[in-house]
């Protein structure tokens, strides 16, 4: 059972970095679309504003509050972020509001906070909110997918990246109805269910990495296809350790090593993006979106190993 500062804290701790990823899911979903489909491009603005305003609230009541480890990950934001957004929003023509970063930015952790009633009513209805826009989101990204297998849909995002982000949200809905009901999770079985899901979303960064870089960049492909191999046998060998077929210390250590290689090449293709020196179709704020999740699954493995 969570005690109301742990509650509050990692409720914080989740939104910080969940929160933020939802609303760029919503951002890469918006700008995928063609013209015909302008119904969907407003929904997927909507939901954009909507995290806007639950990622502004949470900031709000983080300070203070949240763990000092996770504001110095790099999984709230980056030193690229404020710029991979003002990129993205010149080259889109959609307003990223610049203060929620700064605001992050300047975020101070609480190691000696304390949890008042008060804020654990606020926390708890900031969760509740997220369950419900989460869970919405959820069947919107469904309902693309379903079209778009099905042919009745064009996007430029992958059938797989839609997938992906299916994924992600439903794991921060999952954590966030544990959070409600103060559940404390399994230190090791949660550890292994992590390292399988994060091992197979970071071969899926490789994959994109590979498919949305021009033809001839070469060597970066040879790279990324090459991430992508390493990540699809960890990924098996996290679901063998969760069968015990496998030593879960070595897939810890092994996934931290390469999630380490893996995360230095999303930072410099990341600088090399907003340098405009990457040939790709990679939107910059893609390329910062990835590198933070890197840095999460990073901060993760070294507490497992801890």
């Amino acid at each position: 059972m969570l005690s109301g500062l742990e509650f509050a804290r990692q409720s914080l701790d989740l939104h910080l970095f969940f929160a933020r990823i939802m609303k760029e899911h919503s951002f890469f979903l918006q700008i995928g679309f063609t013209q015909r489909d302008v119904g969907f491009i407003g929904r997927a603005d909507e939901f954009r504003k909507e995290f806007d305003r639950l990622l502004t609230e949470a900031v709000s009541l983080a300070n203070g509050v949240a763990s000092p480890a996770v504001l110095r990950s790099g999984e709230v934001v980056t030193r690229y972020t404020q710029e991979a957004e003002s990129a993205s929003s010149f080259f889109t023509g959609i307003q990223i509001p610049a203060g929620i970063t700064q605001s992050e930015a300047g975020l101070a952790g609480g190691d000696g906070a304390e949890a008042t009633p008060a804020l654990e009513r606020r926390v708890y209805a900031l969760n509740q909110r997220a369950i419900d826009l989460t869970s919405g989101l959820i069947r919107f990204k469904e309902n693309i997918l379903s079209s778009v297998l099905s042919c009745r849909m064009f996007t430029v995002n992958y059938p797989l990246l839609i997938t992906h982000i299916i994924r992600e949200a439903r794991l921060y809905l999952q954590m966030l109805q544990r959070l409600q009901n103060r559940e404390q999770p399994g230190a090791e079985r949660e550890a292994l269910n992590l390292e399988f899901f994060w091992n197979r979303q970071m071969a899926e960064h490789a994959k994109f990495i590979r498919g949305l870089l021009d033809p001839t960049e070469n060597d970066l492909f040879d790279l990324a296809d090459n991430f992508g191999d390493v990540f699809d046998r960890l990924t098996a060998e996290a679901k063998a350790a969760i069968d015990m077929t496998a030593p879960r210390e070595r897939v810890t250590e092994e996934s931290l090593r390469a999630t380490q290689e893996l995360r230095d090449f999303k930072e410099q293709g990341t600088q090399g993006i907003l340098a405009c020196q990457i040939k790709s179709i990679i939107i910059p704020l893609l390329g910062n979106h990835v590198l933070r999740e890197a840095n999460h699954y990073l901060r993760l493995l070294r507490m497992f190993e801890r």
